[in-house]
């Protein structure tokens, strides 16, 4: 019995405050249908300045249905929100300034280096027959241009060859006009099959001036270059297709190396590569970015790029790997450290110091990060100050005085949406600044 009347008069003890709270004052705002406790949404009061008769926080408004599109001047007040400085200094805030500053983005990569196709060489046999002599004998040798690779001795040679000679003497006893027009046709055409067989025009035009036919070929090498492979050995038969010999310039390489689809429009020909190795610490490679791949790799969302690198020197060798790092200006704009931005799903948040603790918060649309700092298109100006760390301290300050709940109805008056922004990632990517 003593029980449930000390449970009864609790309970009394309760709605007494809570009626006391309703005696304190009038509805001074025709849009509020109440005001309520954030804490304890059970206490209902009809009081503006009346406070939780629990916890004795300060009340909230709560609109009617249908109000918010006529709310009072008071209601949109409360976007703004108190901490006073005292406060502020205990939870630890501190300010930052939006200020413009010159965007620096710095993408990295890892690739390899592969010889440039346009300066290598792969000699096939192009007639049947058997290596005379080998004039190189294994990979890395370093060979002129001009310089003979190997020797070929093939009957088939011999009688093109003597094809050609006699031709030549049937021009030369040609008594008419229409007779040496005749012959030089089909002389052009025992020129193209010995070029199809690999014979150089100068080799060709010694055997017109010599009028010796032979049955062995020299191969040379079309340019300065390295030997990369040697297939074959003296004395065997080759057919025709056969691999002979490889000739790489090492002049020039190429680096591929792959990025990640969002760091692709921040590409293009033209642009300037740094490259080191850890073959050659403390020395780095300027290479010139050639060709972008339009064509994805799925699986990884990568397109393979291709980076052209003088190499007069022979240090970068095909098959190494190699780091890149691209360093590009991307311009001026309105920046904000990141911890000054509140993340809020729908919306990113930052709190705007008005001064002696009084604190606004304000959706602002964000572009790309840049190492510490967030690209600010809208939403803030020059010279404005925002709260820089202990910002979920200060939501939770703004979320007990309605702030942030009653700004979110007036962006939604307004049409105001908020995409999260890109952030310069990738796994490839180690750093980005913003100086």
């Amino acid at each position: 019995m003593t029980k449930r009347k000390f449970v009864s008069l609790s309970t009394m003890a309760v709605l007494a405050g809570v009626t006391g709270c309703q005696r304190k004052g009038a509805i001074k705002d025709p849009n509020v249908d109440y005001y309520t406790c954030t804490m304890h949404p059970s206490v209902h009061s009809q009081d503006p300045h009346g406070k939780c008769p629990i916890c004795s926080m300060d009340l909230v408004p709560v609109m009617k249905k249908g109000a918010a599109a006529t709310a009072t001047p008071q209601v949109a007040a409360l976007s703004e929100f108190n901490v006073p400085v005292e406060r502020q200094q205990q939870i630890g805030v501190t300010y930052a300034t939006a200020e413009k500053k010159p965007l620096h983005h710095v993408i990295r990569s890892v690739g390899v280096v592969v010889p440039d196709k346009a300066k290598r060489w792969e000699f096939v046999a192009r007639v049947e027959g058997y290596v005379q002599k080998l004039s190189v004998t294994s990979p890395g040798e370093s060979v002129q241009e001009g310089q003979p690779l190997l020797t070929i001795y093939s009957p088939e040679l011999l009688s093109a060859e003597r094809e050609l000679v006699n031709l030549l003497d049937v021009r030369d006893r040609a008594a008419t006009g229409e007779g040496k027009v005749a012959t030089e046709r089909s002389l052009d055409a025992a020129r193209r099959r010995l070029e199809q067989w690999n014979i150089t025009p100068k080799q060709i035009a010694e055997l017109e001036k010599t009028r010796k036919p032979s049955e062995f070929l020299t191969l040379n090498s079309p340019f300065k270059g390295v030997v990369e492979d040697v297939p074959v050995d003296q004395g065997r038969k080759v057919m025709i297709g056969d691999h002979l010999v490889d000739v790489a310039d090492l002049s020039v390489v190429w680096v591929w190396a792959e990025f990640y689809e969002d760091e692709l429009p921040m590409l293009e020909k033209g642009l300037k590569v740094r490259i080191t190795t850890k073959s050659y610490p403390g020395e780095a490679f300027e290479g010139e970015l050639s060709l972008i791949n339009p064509f994805l790799v799925e699986m990884k969302r990568t397109a393979k790029v291709r980076i052209d690198i003088a190499n007069s020197d022979l240090k970068l060798r095909p098959g190494m790997y190699v780091d890149l790092e691209l360093a590009m200006n991307m311009g001026i704009a309105l920046t904000v450290p990141v911890s000054a931005v509140l993340p809020t799903g729908a919306r990113s948040l930052v709190f705007v110091d008005k001064g002696e603790g009084r604190l606004e918060p304000r959706a602002v649309q964000i572009g790309r990060q840049f190492g510490d700092i967030y690209e600010i298109k809208s939403g803030l100006q020059e010279g404005e100050r925002v709260v820089a760390s202990a910002n979920f301290l200060i939501d939770a300050e703004s979320k007990v005085q309605g702030a942030v709940k009653d700004f979110g109805n007036e962006d939604e008056k307004k049409g105001i949406k908020e995409v999260t922004p890109p952030v310069m990632l990738s796994p490839h990517v180690h750093g980005e600044q913003g100086k």
